[in-house]
């Protein structure tokens, strides 16, 4: 069940209430039985734990970019042209 935040407008009364989504909206303050008891509009309070994506991806910082292939595996660079027409398809 969400909790709502109630404040008063006489007496300025607040206070956090436990409900129901489907509970009628509380308009009688407890304290001066004012009917100016009103529901606030607040932050979500919540926090995401845990190892899912936010806590992996899009962090920030540069140790999240792709990792660089050992040299063992980055191909050879293409050998140069000698003009010979050997196939190389410069020609």
């Amino acid at each position: 069940m969400p909790i709502y935040a109630y404040r008063c407008n006489t007496c300025g009364h607040a206070e956090d209430v436990l409900q129901k989504m489907s509970d009628p909206v509380l308009t009688t303050c407890p304290t001066c039985k004012a009917e100016t008891y009103a529901k606030q509009l607040t932050a979500p309070g919540f926090q995401l734990k845990g190892t899912g994506w936010y806590a992996t991806d899009f962090k920030g910082g540069s140790n999240n970019a792709a990792p660089t292939p050992p040299a063992s595996e980055t191909p050879a660079a293409a050998p140069a042209c000698g003009g010979g027409g050997g196939g190389c398809g410069c020609h």
